[in-house]
């Protein structure tokens, strides 16, 4: 296995394209090999490495399908519905407290009334 060219930050030539960058063009990356890597210097802890594809050899993203915008629509009401109260959070509730806000802290919500 020969190994990938590395390029460094913002020096990548034309034609190649990270797949946030592919995302943003509306292309993916359909299968095809990593071409090359480039590099990104950090400081105390390595360098930071990002995949290179091939733009030409991407392909189109899928469009979304009725079926699939509806499981996406469920399960991000999952995330916004408290297990406590059963109530829309109005926000995607922390993981770390695993309920609402004012579930997690009532004696808070108590002295702000």
């Amino acid at each position: 296995m020969a190994a990938l060219p590395v390029y460094t930050w913002h020096l990548a030539p034309d034609g190649l394209a990270t797949r946030r960058q592919l995302r943003a063009k509306g292309l993916r990356p359909g299968g095809q090999d990593v071409v090359a890597q480039i590099e990104r210097p950090r400081y105390r802890r390595g360098p930071l490495v990002a995949y290179l594809y091939a733009v030409d050899a991407a392909k189109p993203v899928r469009p979304m399908t009725p079926a699939k915008q509806a499981a996406l629509d469920k399960a991000n009401q999952a995330r916004r519905t408290c297990p406590e109260c059963e109530r829309d959070a109005d926000y995607v509730i922390p993981a770390q407290l695993g309920m609402c806000v004012p579930c997690a802290y009532p004696e808070d919500q108590a002295a702000a009334a």
